[in-house]
């Protein structure tokens, strides 16, 4: 990205899984972390100099879309997210997180499936790193995404948090006359 885009804001919010901080211009969302995940602090580093750009305290519309978003996502009102996003990340990454969010709430994927949708099984390791290079926690689902043998592999917020989300999803799907089996 060859210009800087002026500032960008960063604002906390609550969740049931601890605070996050997201940070946005005036019309896209750069990114949605918990805040005490360990690689914050290169991640911020990483996008100023990406997007040169300063971070400064603020609110922006895409902030107070996605605090909104969460709240409906936390109380179980399952509902697409609609914040327009800036996805940071090379033409690879970007494929694999539209791969990401076409799995639905409640569904998981393997690292070897998502792989095969982008590529080939020889990307596995690859799906994995992009997976890792996700800053927008949630929106962009990477807690979906799951060993081969079903095992929670990697989150950067912590196993425990992929656990609850995954959990969460699970009883927000449909059931009965209303779940995706019965169309």
């Amino acid at each position: 990205m060859s210009q800087g885009r002026g500032l960008l804001y960063a604002d906390w919010m609550e969740t049931p899984l601890g605070p996050m901080v997201a940070v946005a211009d005036e019309t896209r969302l750069h990114l949605l972390e918990f805040h005490d995940r360990k690689g914050l602090p290169a991640e911020m580093e990483k996008l100023k100099r990406n997007t040169r750009s300063s971070v400064a305290p603020g609110k922006t519309p895409p902030i107070e879309q996605i605090s909104t978003e969460l709240s409906n996502y936390f109380a179980g009102k399952a509902g697409a997210f609609k914040t327009p996003l800036a996805l940071n990340g090379t033409a690879f990454e970007r494929e694999v997180w539209a791969k990401l969010q076409d799995i639905p709430p409640g569904e998981t994927r393997s690292y070897g499936d998502i792989a095969c949708d982008v590529d080939t099984m020889k990307a596995v390791r690859a799906v994995a790193k992009a997976n890792g290079a996700n800053q927008i926690s949630i929106v962009i689902p990477c807690h979906r995404c799951i060993g081969s043998d079903g095992s929670l592999t990697g989150y950067g917020g912590g196993l425990w948090r992929k656990q609850w989300l995954l959990r969460h999803e699970g009883r927000m799907r449909p059931t009965g006359l209303f779940s995706e089996e019965r169309r």
